[in-house]
């Protein structure tokens, strides 16, 4: 079982939860969504397969995303929002739009 983990305040609970290096990218290519380890790559290209690995490993551990593995050959391996990873669809919507106004104006 999983040591729960005190926080300072609500804003590190949710920035302990999709604050990795591609997790919210990751989550928000899922809305709505299921894709295969091999469209994740491609959606973020900048991520190494190790890295791309691991950020979807803590994803499923936390909850956030669900994966399934199909037993063929080669392996399947599909990966989709849980329900409380829907539950963060408006904090990333939020982050996209002041993503948009600093690309504006910068």
């Amino acid at each position: 079982m999983k040591k729960k983990h005190e926080y300072c305040c609500p804003i590190d609970a949710t920035i302990s939860l999709i604050g990795g290096k591609y997790k919210s990218i990751i989550l928000w290519h899922l809305i709505g969504k299921i894709l295969r380890f091999n469209e994740l790559q491609k959606l973020v290209p900048c991520a190494t397969a190790k890295m791309l690995s691991q950020q979807l490993r803590e994803l499923v551990q936390d909850g956030l995303i669900n994966k399934v593995i199909y037993p063929v050959a080669p392996p399947k391996t599909e990966y989709s929002l849980t329900e409380h990873g829907n539950s963060l669809i408006p904090v990333l919507d939020a982050m996209c739009s002041w993503g948009k106004k600093i690309i504006v104006t910068s």
